[in-house]
């Protein structure tokens, strides 16, 4: 049964006297449980229990910490359908997707598991003295990555699973050695509570300390805040809006000893259309950016909310048949009332610039639950290089095209474009030189290069960069998803001319991890041999 309370430090507690309750965005209708929003004294507890968790924790060898992960996937499967059940009334997001995004999360903590046991992301570098070196004696140096400490992590709107209690910030985190305080997103907090008995059982199997992990729900600014602000939490990870982790941002940049934050935040992701693609396959390519602009209602941080072609016959008749295939889908409900309202605020803003041309009739949504028009908008690529304002994320299933006159008008238009997440460029496999072109102006305006796809689908494995530069992120150079998530949480320290016996594991002379090093500038596994 689910409570509504905060679990602190191994321990349910509802101290306060806010509550709120979650809603089926489907109906509308409340739950009837009551969740208490934490209280100061219950994110102080929280973070100082991690505190004293890290100490534990960060001498953990990376075998136990891997079996901790792969505990905490069983314990999630063992929900079973209650799982599925609560986050589908809570996110309408229906059973099919629940299912995919259960087995991403559990996949993603035993991908973590097994980065852990190959044990090469502490990235050991070695270089051995040269005491007899001229002018200067070389000293003994090594160096490796140690865990930061605690770290918040705040729970994703549109991903119940794989971005919210023991998702990938959660997972990655884990993986590093941090304990970890979840604030649960407010839209589905009976879905974050079940997650969080699966993580506090896997905790407690293991015999972690009760500060390991703590779960805080709340729908105010002042939890998120409250939180940050705490002077032993050393990191912080965030996917949502560009507001919300700009807020964050700001509020760990103000404190006496800043801390990082790790967040992914508004992007467009932009697709590039040639005009030889067009011909050879505009029916295909317009089926199936209509099918990825309107996956999961357009709420997804890859959806394609801009598209760029170059101005002609074929372009308007592509944009037509996009619009229309657009029109043939039926409102799908959105998440809750927060994204409806701020979805509808940023269309509006849209339509007032006056520099748009809109496509898809925009009927009132219907009454029944939180819904929004599928929407086209068409602009020019001189307006779009004027007005900043035109690359609005619209959370939601929203596109706009930017129509260019010519090729260079084309690039000039990508000049302008901000960080973004992704960029996709459709076109024919001769077509190097425009290719290439696009590939050199995009790859300085994202995280991803995508050719002859769509940028919905995240793949988690070894090589996958989800990150971008600014707006996308506040750290472009890291990733929220994939294995190399754990660096975030990492920092490097070296040791110099420390004797062996003092040494970690990973840089003692006989490597009894057995992993792989960068030892005077070559990759081995060898054992060092002192003369």
């Amino acid at each position: 049964m689910i409570s509504g309370k905060n679990l602190v430090a191994g321990q349910w507690s509802a101290q306060g006297n806010e509550t709120f309750v979650s809603v089926d965005p489907r109906t509308k209708a409340a739950s009837s449980v009551q969740f208490f929003n934490a209280t100061d004294d219950e994110i102080d507890l929280a973070v100082r229990e991690a505190a004293h968790a890290f100490e534990t924790m960060r001498l953990a060898s990376a075998a136990a910490r891997a079996a901790f992960l792969e505990s905490i996937a069983d314990e999630i499967e063992k929900l079973g359908a209650e799982l599925i059940e609560m986050a589908d009334a809570e996110t309408g997001l229906g059973q099919p997707r629940l299912e995919g995004e259960r087995s991403r999360t559990t996949s993603q903590l035993r991908l973590f598991a097994n980065v852990l046991r190959e044990g090469s992301f502490v990235e050991a570098i070695i270089d051995t003295a040269i005491p007899d070196r001229t002018p200067t004696p070389r000293p003994d140096i090594r160096r490796m990555l140690i865990p930061l400490g605690p770290v918040a992590v705040f729970g994703a709107s549109n991903f119940p699973l794989a971005f919210s209690v023991a998702g990938g910030d959660t997972a990655s985190a884990f993986a590093a050695g941090c304990p970890v305080i979840v604030k649960a997103h407010p839209g589905h907090p009976g879905t974050s509570e079940l997650v969080a008995r699966a993580v506090l059982a896997a905790g407690e199997q293991h015999g972690l300390p009760p500060g390991f992990f703590s779960m805080l729900q709340g729908n105010t600014v002042r939890v998120g805040q409250t939180l940050v602000e705490h002077p032993q939490l050393e990191a912080v990870g965030f996917t949502g809006s560009l507001r919300g982790g700009r807020a964050l941002f700001d509020t760990a940049a103000r404190r006496p000893r800043p801390i990082p934050v790790f967040a992914e935040m508004g992007s467009v992701n932009p697709v590039v259309i040639s005009p030889q693609a067009l011909a050879v396959r505009g029916e295909a390519i317009a089926e199936g950016l209509v099918n990825s602009v309107t996956l999961g209602c357009g709420q997804f941080c890859t959806k394609p909310g801009l598209v760029f072609v170059v101005d002609d016959a074929a372009s308007r008749a592509f944009i037509a048949r996009v619009a229309e295939l657009m029109a043939q889908r039926q409102p799908g409900v959105l998440l809750n009332q927060a994204v409806l309202t701020h979805l509808t605020a940023a269309v509006e803003h849209t339509r007032a610039t006056g520099k748009v041309t809109e496509w898809t009739a925009s009927d009132a949504p219907p009454s029944d639950g939180y819904r929004f028009p599928t929407t086209v908008f068409e602009t020019t690529a001189e307006q779009f290089i004027r007005d900043a304002s035109l690359q609005t994320e619209h959370f939601g299933p929203v596109t706009m095209f930017v129509t260019c006159p010519t090729p260079d008008a084309l690039f000039e238009a990508l000049e302008s474009l901000h960080g973004n997440l992704t960029a996709t460029v459709h076109s024919e496999a001769e077509e190097t030189t425009f290719t290439s072109e696009l590939f050199s102006r995009l790859r300085e305006k994202a995280g991803r290069l995508i050719w002859n796809g769509f940028p919905t689908g995240v793949e988690v494995g070894y090589a996958m960069q989800h990150g971008g530069p600014y707006p996308a992120t506040t750290a472009p150079q890291t990733t929220s998803v994939g294995v190399t998530a754990i660096k975030r949480f990492l920092r490097p320290i070296a040791f110099q001319n420390v004797p062996d016996a003092l040494l970690p594991e990973a840089l003692q002379d006989a490597n009894p991890l057995n992993i792989w090093r960068v030892v005077d500038g070559q990759l081995t596994r060898e054992p060092l041999r002192r003369s």
